[in-house]
């Protein structure tokens, strides 16, 4: 059976991308492992910590993933997405440490969603199902 245990996002600035994803989403670091300029490092929820790992990739020192990062943000497609318990109070409690986003929670067919930029060159998508 296949099994989804590792997924990754690149970012343009891995100490930046850690910051966001770490601090201000309040993912916990499973893996920080020196690779040189860079780390191995992944993410899990605090809620699910043998769960999957997010790898916060260093990409923004290659000019061809910097043209389709700035691609799927013109195109407002988000890079991934997270499920949240409660959208309202989530959106509010980002809003609160000033995390940009692209409009307040909507309905979405069966799920509320809204879209958030992690300030690395991705958009983000938050649902609550």
């Amino acid at each position: 059976m296949i099994r989804i245990k590792l997924t990754s996002i690149a970012v343009d600035d891995q100490a930046r991308g850690r910051a966001f994803y770490v601090d201000t989403l309040g993912f916990q670091v499973k893996h920080d492992i020196p690779m040189g300029p860079v780390s191995w490092l992944t993410v899990v929820s605090p809620a699910d910590p043998d769960g999957v790992e997010l790898s916060i990739e260093p990409g923004g020192q290659r000019p061809e993933f910097r043209k389709f990062q700035d691609w799927m943000r013109e195109q407002g497609i988000p890079w991934t997405a997270f499920a949240v318990d409660d959208i309202d109070a989530e959106y509010e409690r980002l809003s609160g440490l000033d995390v940009e986003f692209r409009g307040p929670p909507a309905d979405m067919g069966p799920t509320r969603g809204c879209t958030l930029d992690d300030g690395c060159g991705n958009l983000i998508m938050l649902y609550q199902g």
